[in-house]
Order: structure tokens, then sequence, then C-alpha cells
């Protein structure tokens, strides 16, 4: 026998659909027995360790020098070398100090990422109770083989996957795998559908999923990555992280300035020689500008922008692991989420109780009184493992939801149990689908009987269970006119209904005795039965969630529900919130199993809510989004959502009820699970987004009005009107402070009344490119009137006016682009506090060089008079107003399509 000779082949039934005799004797091992030693040796030499291998890794080394590759960091190293050359030590230092900057952001935001699959070995069981040569042994996780015969009860981490032999009541959390909210039952008998979910296949135990009641036994089928833990981490390691929006649009960015820069400067370096100009002179020039022209503060400007974002969206319950990604949610057109927990409560609620003909919604509760709800209400109570640990409630999330309803209808099950204890019980099984308890009576409980002459009754029986199980066994229903004969039709009318509405019902009877009954089996307890009423059971969505659902919807951002529940419970929730309407669809794992690519791809677009979606499945839905050119992101918690959080443009991880994988694999966290945090994170993204643009409009506009000043004043018959300490000294002061503030503008009006970006958007759309090349003509045109004005009327200080002119120009220039269509009066002056303060610091620094003695050979100034002073004021602040004219045909709609963005959503 070889190892292959234990796994299935291709065409061969799954382990699920195999009796449990067929299935030990493929794996050659005697369920009570367990294996031999020396076959535990052999196949542990076959198949390894029952570990979760990691693939080869980057060393820090590499993925430090990793940093350094990308095209916007090789300009400024190569600005920084120029400056070097150049002698302009201060330039050198400050860029250099930004590519190390953000170099160390990206290698920490690299390095926290590759520990994505160690966490998710840490969900790998230490221990596991396996039976060997017919002894029961305690062992680590990681010795087990195919063919250990594996003891489990509650509390254990399933150690390996296992097909049960034995299942004794057993309930397993398989959320972290399948996103299933609740407890799955487990059975022991095969099933026979081909390609069943996870979730359905009851015949199994996974690696890394909780046993929560009951116990078991099984057979170990699949160990290490052949585990279904293990493909999940094989895929999240084979998944690579997409590139942001801004990663692709400033890399197109630095690409253009690039070739542009180079190409002005070389023609502006072969106009001066031309025209006569000394050679070293016009070599300083060109380099100085070419220096000046590479927008070396935008990376720190952009670090600056995420940093602060990344802060405020800390107080709105959103952690951010990777910076980018702050910018990112401004690009995102599709939101996935996971429903449990994100969109609903991930808390089991009575929605609905039915009873004596009349229904009560709890959301709007209202004491009901009588005996048949007074009864309902006991038996909701009293029959009822879940119990309060001080303000905590212990046990499954039905029961507790079942105990809360008797609670907050004013029966307190820690009230009841004492005057009605119970004496016996039959628990839940699968087969018969309901559990029923035995108490004695109240003195103060008086029940009618069913029929005249029975005597007295002092012990009554509950039981609870599906009503498909449970109604054929009711004989009568208790109403508010006593005992009648039971009725099925309507009762199983309300059923249906509350079914279709997604809720999962639970029917409720009762049995009374004249004493205590002895033989505690289903055939003699549960018969003749007293129809109490119904409970409908849902984990509700949170209050918020309709809003934040409506406001995605306001801003073009399409929501896509996918979770691992039912088909019936994902449609109710989905149609509750909107996000689906009355007649769309839900797409199941199974249906889209069956789809080929090119038949999804079509139907991607119009599906809005998936239910019972295997992991893999997960990535190709985000895969299928992205190859329609939309930026997704994608929410989860469990190991299962980990793969396709990474390959997400943006994976958002749940922080109170997620898993280290999921947070590990994500580009950002919820810290309170809530849909609602998502959509205020999408607006200070789009925010930040707009303070980028308005940076980069800024600095382009600036650096174009340089460029053009030097580039026209010889063909105009102008000597050269900047000297290069004045093009490296405007650079530095007015690139730095106004343009680090401007990363704190507050937000636009109707920010989330537009539509997103779209992701092939050029950074330079909706009017930019024109702003740059008509206000950087302007400020040249402002620059050599200047100089012509000053060298005509004889004075010497020309050079000074036309360098004090192009540095408060800009200044002009960043008061009036705060905003692409209010005007700044109606901002108010004062909205931004740090933009004013680094215009008036500007402002001074530029009147030091002018006026301050010692200054004056070292920036070749020389003193202007009071007039010149004003006339460069004058000339400069043109500037501002022909910006807010521009603003104001924005406003009306005559230019660009800056209106269409702050319009109505598409």
């Amino acid at each position: 026998m070889g190892a292959e000779e234990l796994h299935l082949q291709p065409g061969e039934p799954a382990w699920y659909q195999l009796p449990v005799d067929e299935a030990v004797q493929r794996l050659r091992v005697d369920p009570r027995a367990g294996l031999g030693a020396e076959e535990v040796r052999r196949r542990r030499e076959w198949f390894g360790p029952n570990v979760l291998r990691e693939g080869k890794r980057r060393g820090p080394l590499r993925m430090l020098a990793a940093q350094f590759t990308d095209f916007m960091i090789l300009i400024l190293i190569a600005a920084a070398m120029i400056s070097g050359l150049i002698g302009d030590l201060t330039d050198t230092i400050v860029i250099l100090a930004i590519v190390v900057l953000n170099a160390a952001v990206g290698f920490i935001q690299e390095y926290r990422a590759e520990r994505a699959v160690a966490a998710l070995k840490l969900l790998a069981a230490p221990g596991a109770r396996v039976v060997r040569d017919g002894e029961i042994h305690t062992l680590a996780a990681a010795a087990l083989v195919p063919g250990d015969v594996v003891l489990l009860e509650a509390g254990n981490v399933v150690p390996a996957d296992l097909r049960l032999t034995e299942a004794h009541v057993l309930k397993i959390d398989e959320s972290t795998l399948t996103g299933e909210s609740q407890a799955v039952e487990k059975q022991t008998r095969p099933l026979h559908e081909a390609d069943l979910p996870l979730g359905d296949r009851l015949g199994m135990a996974y690696k890394g999923t909780v046993v929560t009641y009951g116990r078991a036994r099984g057979v170990v089928v699949a160990t290490g990555m052949q585990t279904e833990l293990g493909k999940i981490a094989g895929l999240l390691h084979d998944e690579k992280d997409a590139r942001t929006p801004l990663q692709k649009r400033l890399t197109r960015f630095g690409r253009i300035i690039a070739v542009a820069v180079l190409v002005l400067c070389g023609v502006m370096f072969g106009v001066g020689i031309m025209r006569g100009e000394p050679v070293m002179l016009m070599l300083l020039t060109a380099i100085s500008l070419a220096v000046a022209a590479i927008p070396e503060a935008l990376p720190a400007v952009v670090t600056v922008a995420l940093a602060l974002g990344a802060r405020r969206m800390v107080r709105r319950n959103v952690l951010v692991r990777r910076l980018p990604a702050v910018e990112t949610l401004g690009s995102v057109t599709y939101i996935c989420s996971d429903k449990t927990g994100t969109l609903t409560e991930n808390r089991m609620r009575a929605e609905e109780i039915y009873a004596d003909g009349s229904l009560m919604k709890t959301a709007a509760p209202d004491r009901r009184g009588g005996e048949p709800w007074e009864t309902l209400f006991h038996a909701l109570a009293l029959s009822n493992d879940a119990r309060r640990a001080g303000d905590e409630l212990i046990g499954d999330p039905t029961e507790a939801a079942l105990y809360r309803a008797a609670e907050q209808a004013g029966y307190p099950k820690e009230t009841l149990v004492r005057s009605a204890p119970r004496i016996g019980e039959l628990p839940f099984d699968s087969e018969r689908a309901r559990m029923t308890t035995i108490h004695k009576m109240a003195a103060s409980q008086t029940l009618p009987p069913p029929s005249a002459g029975e005597g007295k009754l002092d012990y009554i029986s509950y039981t609870k269970g599906a009503p498909e199980k449970l109604l054929s066994l009711c004989r009568h229903q208790l109403t508010a006119q006593g005992m009648q004969a039971f009725d099925a039709g309507p009762v199983e009318e309300i059923v249906e209904r509350m079914a279709a509405d997604g809720l999962r019902v639970l029917a409720v009877a009762f049995r009374q005795w004249p004493e205590e009954p002895m033989n505690l089996e289903p055939e003699t307890v549960e018969r003749d039965l007293t129809f109490l009423g119904l409970v409908g059971l849902m984990d509700p969505p949170r209050a918020e969630a309709a809003d934040a659902v409506a406001l995605c919807v306001s801003a073009g951002i399409t929501p896509v529900m996918i979770t691992g529940d039912h088909p019936g419970t994902a449609g109710a929730i989905a149609r509750r919130l909107h996000i689906v309407d009355k007649d769309e669809i839900v797409l199941t794992g199974q249906e889209l199993a069956r789809l080929s690519l090119e038949e999804f791809a079509e139907q991607v677009p119009r599906v809005r809510a998936y239910a019972r979606v295997a992991p893999a499945q997960k990535i190709r839905i985000v895969q299928a989004l992205q190859d329609r050119g939309e930026f997704v992101a994608m929410t989860g918690d469990g190991v299962n959502d980990a793969p396709a959080l990474k390959r997400a443009d943006i994976g958002i991880a749940m922080g109170k009820g997620g898993t280290d994988v999921a947070r590990e694999a994500s580009h950002m966290i919820l810290l309170d699970d809530n849909f609602a945090s998502i959509v205020a994170a999408v607006r200070e993204g789009r925010r930040i987004f707009d303070n980028i643009r308005k940076f980069i409009k800024f600095i382009m506009t600036g650096n174009s009005g340089e460029i053009l000043t030097l580039f026209l004043a010889p063909f105009l018959g102008l000597p050269i009107p900047l000297l290069p300490i004045h093009i490296l000294w405007v650079n530095l002061v007015t690139d730095g402070l106004p343009g680090l503030a401007l990363a704190v503008e507050p937000e636009e009006r109707g920010i989330m009344h537009r539509p997103p970006r779209p992701p092939r958007e050029s950074i330079f759309a909706h009017g930019m490119w024109q702003h740059i090349v008509w206000v950087g003509l302007l400020i040249a045109a402002l620059c050599l009137l200047t100089q012509a004005w000053a060298i005509h009327a004889g004075t010497s200080h020309w050079q000074t006016m036309v360098f004090t002119v192009l540095t408060l120009a800009q200044m002009a220039h960043v008061l009036a682009v705060r905003s692409e269509r209010d005007s700044l009066f109606t901002q108010g002056i004062f909205s931004n506090t740090p933009i004013l303060g680094a215009v008036l610091l500007t402002f001074g620094l530029q009147l030091a060089t002018i006026y301050v003695p010692f200054l004056n050979p070292i920036f070749r100034t020389q003193p202007l008079s009071l007039g010149e002073l004003a006339f460069c004021l004058a000339m400069s602040s043109v500037v501002f107003f022909a910006v807010e004219v521009e603003k104001g045909f924005v406003r009306r709609g005559w230019l660009y399509n800056v209106a269409s963005r702050s319009g109505s959503a598409r």
C-alpha cells in the first residue's frame, strides 16, 4: 500500500459521500483500535507532519530593496544626485529624507503582510485525543496521519479533516471556513449529492473549526496542506497584492513629469547657448529648473495626507494597516461585504412570535397576556440550556435568543426555575429535530387539562423543534378559550411565510402529566402534544446598515453581499437592506461553480447577493469584477476570507469577531465590525484624494509658471529673469508648508453624492491639466510683465521683483485652489488655519530674503521700495482673483466637468 491509495482519485466519490464502513476500509484502519505504531511511522513518512507549510518568503533585505524600484522614487534619487552635483546640499538632504521615509513605511507594510500565513498556522489545534493500538493518547496535532481515529468533545479545535464515524448531538462552529453564522449539527450518514459546499457536508469535520456541543469520533482523511484549511493557506500565499489606484496614478504622473522636464530643460539650455549666454550659467539654470520642476514634496505630502487620514479613521473605528488603502477607498466602485456581524448584529434574535392566532413583532413588542402567551414564554425560558454569567449569556445562539425573548416579556429563567425545576430531558438530535424538558409545575401555574376527568396534573413537559417534525405530534392547541382541537393548516401557512422572510422557525408545544414520567423515550413523551406557538429567529440587520447601504448607492458604489449562509437567510437580509430588489436572485456557490468564466463575467454586474460561497469562489467574484475595471473592497472575518481580502483592491477585516489570518491579510480593520464604518472610511478616502489632487494642481501650476517664465523670456528678448538660487528657494519654500497644509483641507460639499472616480481616470481629469496650463501661463505673464516694466522703468531691482511676484503668486494660488468649486469667501479663510499660517510664514520668509541685509548677497536680492513691493503684491494677487472667476464658471457648468463630480451619482 502506498500514499496514493489513501487519496481519493478524480472521479471517485468525496469522503462525505462514502458510508462510514467504506471510508474506514479505504483508509485501512480499525475504527475502534486505530492505527498501529509501525503503520503510523510509514504514513508519517508518506504524508509528512500535519502542519501548514509556508511558501518561500522574501528576506528583509529583498523587501527593503524593492521599495526603491518605484519610478517616482527613482526620479527623486536622480534629483538628489543632481542637487548634490550643483552644491545644493539642503535639497539633497530633504529629497533623500523623503525617499528613506517612504521606503521605511513600505517595508513595514510588506513585512506585516508576510506574516499572514504565519498567523494561519496558529489556528492549527495544539493537541488531539487519538486512538492508537486500542488506547487513547493525547498527542500534538502535528503528529496526526491519515487514518488516525480522533475523539472530539465540546471546546476542541478539530485537528485535521475528519470523516465522522460517530456523532452524539455534535455541533461545530465552521464560521472561520464557511462564514455560516450558526453552528452546524453533524451526523454520520453519507450524502449522495456531488460538489456540496463545505457547510453542507454534514458527515465531515474540518481542521481549525471548533466543537461547540456534543462529542464525536472521526477518522482523519487529510492532513497539513491537503486539508481545506491548508488549501486556503496555499491560496493566500499565491495571491498577490493589487496595486492601489494612487500607486498607478503616481507612477504615470512621474513618467509624464520626467519626460516633460527633460525636454523643456534641454530646449532651454539649447536656446540659451544659441543666444550667447555663458555655458556654465545655462547648465546650472537648466539643472536647477529640472530639480525645481520635479515635485519632490509629492511623496511626503501623500504620506502625510494618508497618515492624517488614517488617524481620523481610527476615530471612526477603522484601523489602517497599509496607508495607500486610505486613498483606495475613494476609488472603490464595489463593496463586497460579509453578512454576519458586518451587515447584521451577529446575534440571533426572536423576530416574530406567534400564539393563539396572533403575531407579535419583537421589534415593536407589546405585552401579551392570557394563558397561551404566558405558557409559551414559560416554555422558552425553562426548556432552555442557555445561562447568564454576569451581563453575558452563555450557550447556543438560538437558545440565547429564546432566553432573551422570554426575559424581555417578563419571564426570567432564573425566577421560573426556582418554582418549576427541570427533572428530566430528551436532548436535541438531528433525527428528531426537537428537544424536550420535563418540569414540576409551579403551584401558581394552572392549565386546563386536554380533556375532562384527568385529575390533578403536577408535571409538564415542553417540546420545541422544527415545525415539520413537531406539528404532526400535536393533538390540541391552547387558546384564550381553553383547549381546542389542533388545526395544522393555518399554522403551516404562518411557518411558510416566516421561512420565506428568511426566519428560522421553531415550533413549541407542551404536555401535562399527573405524575413524573419514568420512561423517558421520545415515543412515550413526545406524543399527544398541545401546540403553543411559533418563534421566528434571525440574526437581524444592524440598525445603521440600511442607511449606510443607501449612502453607498448615492455615492455610486454597488454593495454586494457574499456569505456562507443559507440562500433564504441571505436573500431576506439583502432585501431588508435593499441590496437586492424583491425579484432579484441570490446566486449560490453551486450555481456559480456551474458557470463558465464567460457566463459569469456576463452575470457578475447583475448579482448583488451570493450564498453558500466557497473560499476560491470569493476570489473568483473579486477577479471577475476587477476584470471589468471595477475597484473592489472586500470585507471578511474568517480564514475563508483571507485570500479574497488579499486579492481585493482593498481588504477590510473584522476587528472584534475576526481571525488573525483575516486581519494580517487585510489592508484595513473594522474595530466595530460595522458596515457603516466602511462608508465613513470611503468618505475620508475621497477627501484625501481630493486634497492630493489639489496639491498636485498647486505644485504643478507653480512649477509650470517657473518653467514658462524662464523658457519664454529669451524669446521675448528679455534676460534670464531668475537665478538658480531663486528657483531652488521658490521650490523649497512654496512646495513645503503650504502643500502640506492642503492635506488637512476639509471635505468638499456633496462628497458622497458623486460617483467614484473611474479606476482608469487620469489624475489630471476634470479640468486639472487645463488649469495647470493657463494659470502657469498667467503666472509667467505676470512675472515677465513685471520684468519688462521694471527694466523699462530703469530700476536695478527687477530680478528681485520677478523673484517676489513668482513666490507670492503661488501663495495667492494656494488660497484659491482650496476648493475646486467653492469660493474662498464661502469656505471661510479660517476654515483651514494651517494653510493660512503657512502662507503668512512664507510671506515673512520672502520679505526676509529682501530686507535682511546678510541674506541679500546669498539670494542676490536688493531691498524694494514700498511702491515696488505694493506693485509685486498687486501683480501676484491677480492669480487669486483669476482662479476665483474660473471657479464661478465651474459652478455654473460652463467649464470642465467638475460640476458632474458633485452632482448625482451614476
